[in-house]
């Protein structure tokens, strides 16, 4: 049977990228490699010709206009399912008002099978290629996708990268005593390694989930949760983990899915005696991942959730010759934004612009005025203090201002994670909350 032109150009990308892609799996994984690259070609291969026509024709047009998302019209809004509609069928319905509203980007908070009601607002992950019962199937997702399409709209989606649901099926089985899946995560007979561990890399949430490592009494194994004790910390270290996953963003992507979100990126690759952020390894596989969509379905863009100090977040941008994620969230900018509408002063803000347009000119930022976290008060302090702000006396004046207990305060958000020692805390609310319109 003769090749299609698009099978044609797909055996090309693979053709162009299949050197790098056995190189980057040879340094991660060595004698396991060849299989891990035999597995991951047949995988691309499969996901390619499952491709629904229309996303190949998206695909052709995305190719000739590679920097389509970085137009000055692209304007986005993040929301709930349930929230805004109920489930994905009657969010369908309301595309015509999505479009009035000129949006040209759509990013649904998580949806995929999730534990019910303990999953972190979808973060705990069950199964990555089914969408959730309570939102709708997967037929409605595509449906959804089409639509949204058909107005201009392009769908994002996160992908969780880091952990999985401690009621995912590769979890069950390891609690169940299968060494297969055991390897699947990080899970230690006794603390020798865990304390290893926590002697250096920090804890995400100290005060609500104190600790790396949960106990599993029915596995009698310790487990990596770095987030929360029903997340288990993926290991990739296993090939098949990474196989997996990739298997998962093409299917999701074969539904229509155009921007991935891909979370908490920083720390997927664990290594003792680091502090598990930001390793080279890191990097290898959002490389890979980058690699995999450009030959399966190059329609489809990577947004990277990277919440570290400017000087960190070149490196997620890869290089021009080897890119990695297509745009980052400009989570600084965010957080200056806020402060500088509080105070009336911009100075922090410009100081932050100016590290921002610093950086290579590969390196492209969504702004956002807020998403789903919290406002985490992560300014510069050196530089607070180099303009004669006080960073703690600054801190405390924002979450208290965007709590509305300052005089004047317009805004009607929250207080999080207040700490009476430290006296640090963090700031929730949408923007409407936050910058008067509730009021």
């Amino acid at each position: 049977m003769a090749r299609s032109k698009s099978d044609k150009a797909f055996d090309e990308r693979v053709a162009q990228y299949s050197e790098e892609l056995r190189e980057l799996l040879t340094d991660l994984y060595g004698e396991q490699a060849d299989e891990a690259f035999r597995n991951l070609t047949e995988l691309m291969a499969k996901a390619h010709d499952a491709r629904p026509a229309d996303l190949k024709r998206l695909d052709t047009k995305r190719l000739a206009d590679p920097e389509w998302y970085k137009r000055g019209n692209m304007f986005g809004m993040t929301m709930y399912t349930d929230l805004f509609a109920g489930d994905l069928k009657k969010l369908a319905d309301k595309v015509p008002y999505l479009k009035e509203q000129k949006l040209t980007y759509l990013h649904l908070m998580p949806l995929l099978k999730m534990p019910h009601p303990q999953n972190d607002g979808g973060y705990a992950v069950e199964d990555f290629d089914t969408v959730d019962p309570s939102l709708g199937t997967n037929e409605d997702l595509a449906t959804l996708t089409k639509k949204l399409r058909a107005a201009g709209i392009s769908l994002c989606l996160d992908f969780v990268m880091n952990h999985t649901a401690s009621s995912h099926r590769w979890a069950k089985a390891a609690q169940a005593g299968d060494p297969k899946y055991q390897d699947y995560y990080y899970c230690h007979d006794d603390r020798t390694i865990p304390d290893q561990y926590d002697a250096v890399v920090p804890e995400v949430f100290p005060a609500t989930a104190p600790g790396n490592f949960t106990w599993n009494e029915q596995m009698h194994k310790w487990v990596l949760t770095s987030f929360y004790p029903f997340q288990w910390d993926l290991n990739y270290r296993n090939p098949n983990v990474l196989v997996s996953v990739l298997s998962s963003v093409l299917g999701l992507a074969n539904l229509g899915v155009e921007v991935f979100r891909i979370d908490a990126v920083p720390y997927i690759w664990k290594e003792l005696g680091t502090n598990c952020r930001n390793l080279p390894q890191v990097h290898a596989i959002v490389r890979m991942l980058r690699i995999v969509l450009e030959c399966v379905c190059p329609a489809v863009v990577l947004k990277g959730e990277v919440v570290m100090a400017p000087k960190e977040l070149a490196a997620y941008f890869g290089t021009p010759e080897k890119p990695e994620c297509h745009m980052l969230y400009n989570v600084s900018i965010m957080v200056n934004l806020w402060s500088a509408l509080a105070s009336g002063d911009v100075r922090l803000l410009k100081d932050q612009l100016d590290k921002l347009n610093a950086l290579p000119e590969n390196c492209w930022f969504v702004n956002y005025l807020r998403c789903h976290d919290d406002i985490g008060w992560g300014l510069d302090e050196p530089v607070e203090e180099s303009l004669g702000i006080d960073p703690l006396k600054h801190k405390e004046f924002l979450y208290h201002f965007y709590e509305g207990s300052v005089p004047g305060s317009w805004a009607m958000g929250e207080l999080y994670n207040y700490d009476e020692a430290s006296k640090d805390a963090r700031s929730c609310g949408t923007t409407a909350s936050l910058c008067g319109v509730e009021r």
